[in-house]
């Protein structure tokens, strides 16, 4: 299984939520775990998700990750950022 980690960071809003799942359904991508929280007015959500299925699709990471940035961006004003959960692992076992 490829999994990837998606980081959304913004003004608490109604539909962040809905917005990136809906995305990432129409995608076939499968949510594994999701945290999500609201501090003083600020959302903040992680998710891991399965990305074996980019392969099938004929869709690079780089689409995905650009694809959810741009829906943070340009749609509901926030920072959308997905990163290979190989970064993650490389990072701790410095």
């Amino acid at each position: 299984m490829k999994r990837a980690i998606i980081t959304v960071v913004g003004k608490d809003t109604v539909g962040i939520i809905a917005r990136v799942c809906t995305y990432l359904a129409d995608q076939s991508i499968n949510i594994l775990d999701i945290s999500q929280t609201i501090v003083n007015g600020f959302f903040n959500m992680m998710m891991i998700v399965d990305i074996s299925v980019l392969e099938e699709k004929d869709m690079s990471f780089h689409d995905l990750a650009e694809s959810l940035e741009r829906i943070g961006r340009e749609e509901i004003g926030v920072q959308i950022k997905c990163q290979k959960e190989e970064i993650f692992e490389e990072m701790h076992r410095i």
